[in-house]
Formats: C-alpha cells, sequence, structure tokens
C-alpha cells in the first residue's frame, strides 16, 4: 500500500512538473477563449504548439485569438501555417482571407476566398467577403461583375439562413458597388 502511496505521489509531481499535454493546454486556449481572455488563450495555444507544432487547429485557434487582439500579421502567420498543414480547412481559408481583407492584402484574401466559395458554394460570408476583396482590389481590371455578382450572392445566402443584419450590411455595399460600377446585368 505504501509503494502504491508513493507511486501516485511521485507521478503527481512528474506530471505536474512536467506541465501540460499539449491537447491539456489546447483546451485551456478554448476556455479562455470563450471567456474573451485572448491574451491567456494565445499563452495556451503557444504552449499546445511547442508540444505539438503539427496540429492545424492550434495554428487555427491561435490566429483567430491574435485576430481578435487585432494582431493581424501574427494572426495571419498562424493562419497560413494552419492552412498549410490542412489545405482542405475551408473554415481557416475563410478566416485568412478575412485576415487579409483587414489587413487590405486584396489579392490574397482573394486567393483564399476563391478555393472556399468554389468548394463551398453555398458559404454567405465567403462570397460577401471576396466580393469586398474585390471591391477594392486596384491592382488590375476592376472585377465589376465578379464584385456584384458575390456581393448579390452573399446577400441571398444570409436571408436564406436568417442572417438579418449581415443580409442588410452586405446590401449596403451591394449598392455601392452598383452605383460605382453602373447598374450591371448578370444572366
Amino acid at each position: 500500500m505504501k509503494v502504491v502511496l508513493f507511486l501516485v505521489l511521485f507521478f503527481l509531481q512528474v506530471s505536474t512538473a512536467w506541465g501540460l499535454s499539449p491537447e491539456q493546454w489546447f483546451q485551456e486556449g478554448n476556455q479562455f477563449s470563450s471567456t474573451r481572455q485572448f491574451e491567456k488563450a494565445v499563452e495556451a495555444y503557444e504552449k499546445s504548439i511547442a508540444g505539438n507544432a503539427l496540429s492545424p487547429v492550434a495554428h487555427y485557434n491561435l490566429g483567430i485569438a491574435y485576430k481578435n487582439l487585432n494582431q493581424l500579421d501574427k494572426a495571419a502567420t498562424s493562419l497560413e501555417k494552419s492552412v498549410e498543414l490542412e489545405p482542405v480547412n475551408m473554415d481557416a481559408r475563410i478566416t485568412l482571407g478575412n485576415v487579409y481583407n483587414l489587413q487590405e492584402r486584396w489579392a490574397d484574401a482573394i486567393g483564399q476566398l476563391n478555393i472556399v466559395v468554389h468548394r463551398k458554394k453555398d458559404d454567405a460570408e465567403a462570397h460577401g467577403n471576396l466580393g469586398w476583396a474585390y471591391y477594392n482590389y486596384k491592382e488590375g481590371p476592376p472585377f465589376k461583375k465578379v464584385v456584384i455578382l458575390n456581393l448579390a450572392r452573399a446577400v441571398d445566402l444570409f436571408k436564406e439562413q436568417n442572417q438579418l443584419q449581415a443580409a442588410e450590411a452586405t446590401q449596403k455595399i451591394l449598392e455601392e458597388a452598383r452605383n460605382k460600377f453602373g447598374d450591371l446585368l448578370i444572366q
């Protein structure tokens, strides 16, 4: 009995000395994020990644925490790593595209969001953000029809999903685009 008690105490001390596992740090980060304690969430996710650098979801959640802290360069770097590790994760691509939009990196946003709208055709957020990126893109010709098409699709999808506030906000941008580009008929 004394041996068992000794071993239990020994393993408790060793596990405390070694700290939490990457999964436990990840869960801690999630708990901090859920209570909007993003600085603490960043620390926990970074510790999780230190123990398991190949976890795309840890990089993704770290990117979201940085985005919430308005540390957009760090958010982009974390989200880029998440996409690198798991290229089929459309949520990571949408979030990365949104961060690029916030950074006014229009071409990069277009690259990520185009992938999403072609794989998730009913994603209102992706269509809206893609329309916004094209609307602001100045490096090439104005993609007038693409802007209006994506914004109009986003409005319709937001309405279908009963996200009326998002539909209304996107409708305002769509009207602005139509005023700027003229009333383009999309057949």
